[in-house]
Formats: C-alpha cells, structure tokens, sequence
C-alpha cells in the first residue's frame, strides 16, 4: 500500500491531517470530497477545540506532526462563564489554555481551508464534487451518517467583547447544554438538543432570550445554522485493509460534542500506521477509546438527572476549583480511567447504546436520539415569542438558514 497511491475519503479535519502527514512524507495523496469545498458542510459556526483531555498542548501536538496550526484563525480561552441552571453565574478558569476557538466552514480564515491549504502545499490532490466508493480507499474520514444529536444557533453581529458562556439548564438544551461565543464582534448562540423535539427552533429562541437578559449584547443576527452529531463506538478501526478515522471511527465526544482533537489525532495515527510508524488500532484503543468511553458515561450519567443534578455538578466543579486551584482539574479527571467507571462502563453500553451492523461489515453500539420527556414540553415566553418574529422578518428578508422546524 505504501508504495502506491493513497486514497482518502472525506476533505474534512481527519482526512486532510492524513493527506498533510502523507504527502509531506512524499507519498501520493488522492482526497475525494463529495461537496464543493472543504468546511461546506458549516455555515461559519465556532466550534472548540478542548485541550484537557490530554497532554501536551494540542497546538504543540500538532506542530510535532508537520501540521501548523497558523494555518488558520484560533483564539485561546483560560476562562468561561459557567451558567447553572438556577442562572447563577461562575467561572472556571485556569493559569493554561482551555481551549481554543476556530471557525468552521469555507473562509480563508477557517480551520479546514487552512488544513486543506496545507494539504495540497504538500502535494496532495483534492477532487471536490466527487463521489468515490469507500471500497477504492484506504483511509475512511466521511461524515456522520445518523443523527444521535442536533445543535442550532444564530450567528449575529455584536458590540460585545471576546467571550465564552456555556450553560447546564435542561429545559433551554434538553439533556444538554447551550454556548454563547462571541469572536470579533460576532457571536454564536447555540442550543445542544440530546432528546428529539418537534418545534427544535423554540429552544433556540429561549436560549437567545435568556443570553439577552444576561449579557449586553447589542445582538444583530446574521443567519442560523444547525448541524448534527452521530455518537457511536465500532468493533473495528481497522477494518479489510481501511483506516476509519474521526467521525467515520466514531471517535467523538460524548458529553461535550467536542471532536475535532479526536479527528485531527485519529488521520495522523492513520497515517503514520500507513507510514510504518505505528499499529493504528492499537494507538487509537491505548490513547482515544478509554477518553470516549469515558464520555460515554458521562453521557449516562447527564441523561438521567435534570437541572437539580446540572446544580449539583456546577457547584462541585467551583468547589473542586477553589480546592485546587485549577479549574480545568475537574474536567480531566471527568475522562480519567477509574475503577468505578469500569464498573459504570457495562451498564452505560447495556443501557444506553444499541448495536448495529453496518454496511461495511463492522458492528457499532450507537447512542440513538432519545425521545422526548413531559418535562421538555412548555409554553414559551413572550420575549422568545419576540425574537421568533424577528428571526421571521428577517428571514424573509434574505436572511440564510440551515436547518428547517422539521429537524429533530
């Protein structure tokens, strides 16, 4: 296989990291993307990069690997405002980097045209619009197929500066949470759904109007957007000879959504075991598996309690920061191996995932789209009702959106 052309399947993080690592080791690199543009597939959402998880820091990671993250735009948070779902405000924070922020979709500035920019730097050849059979390739980095989650948000313009919020209420994010990111004078407000709703675009006009209420915001909105997420965990990454990488490996975050560090990861893995360099199944159970499971649980955990456990969870994690002194403490021990999470982990795959055989011969346990609860039913506000019109006028007006009152 090394000596030949390699054939990568999706333009996205996982497989350009692949193709940039490959190509830069001069190998022929073929990458076929069935939409027009790498990042088409995001309409200028902010995603986070998280960077507790593992050591060292990611950024330094990526370099390690020949891939520079200068490529595109990142901004670096210490600090957030943690929202409870009594509407209590506090802050984890930390002396280190958080996480980053990078913008997804088909701007210069955009994490995966950087990538892409580095891709074909080093040799690489894209086809956009082209449809390749998974059969033809080596390296599987499609995106989700099945939907376990949903997200929507609106883009606006505001006079605010810099800032994160994320904030734990189930009634605004069903089983989930919402963000607030503001980036130069643009801000995202988003809505996580992990339980399936009919009318999904109420949740977002609460969620704006409590974001209103709390912040200065000076909010002009722009477009929404809407995106989902499929969470799942194979029998196999290696599989008849091809690499299954990112979301394709089911390699996500469970509880957070996070997946880009996983995606990036997971193509370079793929492609240094091309190179000789590594056992890609081995590399990715030893450093990626036991952190998804671990999301996995906490998932099971986070399905089952309402606001009163998101307060219970909100007040640990200050109480735990004010101990140490590090608020990201709180987070890493959340994916750390323990007995009790090997305990946990049997009950979590029983209960929560279903198994399902896919086309390409592996088994995966996926987390289906949980059905709604009485408590996901109530009457929206008037200052929601509000800002549902303005969102119609202004759609009307020409305004973009990428997800209709029938996603859920």
């Amino acid at each position: 296989m090394t000596d030949q052309a390699i054939h990568i399947l999706g333009a996205g993080l996982s497989g350009l990291s692949a193709a940039i690592v490959l190509a830069n080791a001069g190998k022929k690199v073929h990458v076929y993307e069935v939409r027009k543009d790498s990042g088409a597939r995001f309409d200028g959402d902010f995603q986070g990069i998280e960077n507790w998880t593992s050591s060292p820091d990611f950024f330094d990671e990526m370099k390690s690997w020949g891939i520079d993250p200068n490529s595109f735009k990142s901004n670096e948070f210490n600090v957030v405002d943690l929202a409870h779902p009594d509407d209590v405000i506090t802050q984890p924070k930390t002396e280190n980097i958080a996480f980053r922020v990078v913008e997804r979709g088909t701007d210069e500035h955009c994490i995966d045209q950087g990538l892409k920019k580095l891709a074909l730097e080093a040799g690489a050849t894209i086809h956009y619009g082209s449809k390749k059979s998974p059969e033809e390739c080596d390296i599987i980095a499609a995106g989700p197929k099945d939907s376990s989650a949903v997200a929507f948000g609106e883009i606006f313009h505001t006079d605010h500066p810099n800032h994160v919020t994320l904030q734990l209420n189930d009634k605004l994010a069903p089983g989930a949470y919402s963000y607030l990111i503001i980036i130069d004078g643009v801000g995202l407000i988003c809505t996580c759904l992990w339980r399936q709703q009919k009318r999904s675009s109420r949740y977002l006009n609460e969620t704006i109007a409590w974001y209103e209420e709390h912040y200065k915001l000076n909010r002009k909105p722009i477009k929404r957007v809407g995106g989902k997420g499929d969470f799942s965990l194979p029998n196999k990454y290696f599989h008849e000879g091809r690499y299954y990488v990112g979301e394709a490996g089911g390699l996500q975050d469970f509880m957070w959504g996070f997946g880009m560090r996983y995606a990036i990861t997971s193509g370079t893995l793929a492609a240094h075991s091309i190179l000789g360099k590594c056992d890609y199944e081995a590399e990715i159970r030893k450093r990626l598996i036991p952190l998804v499971k671990s999301s996995a649980i906490n998932r099971f955990l986070l399905n089952r309690v309402g606001n009163r456990g998101f307060k219970l969870a909100a007040r640990y994690w200050m109480w735990d920061q004010k101990r140490r002194g590090d608020g990201l403490a709180f987070m890493r021990r959340l994916y750390a191996p323990s007995i009790f999470r090997n305990i946990l982990w049997p009950i979590t795959k029983l209960s929560m995932l279903k198994r399902k055989k896919l086309d390409d011969g592996r088994v995966v346990s996926r987390m289906p789209f949980r059905k709604a609860l009485k408590r996901d039913i109530w009457e929206p506000s008037a200052k929601a009702v509000s800002i549902g019109k303005q969102w119609d006028d202004i759609r009307k007006s020409g305004a973009k959106t990428s997800f209709t009152e029938s996603d859920s």
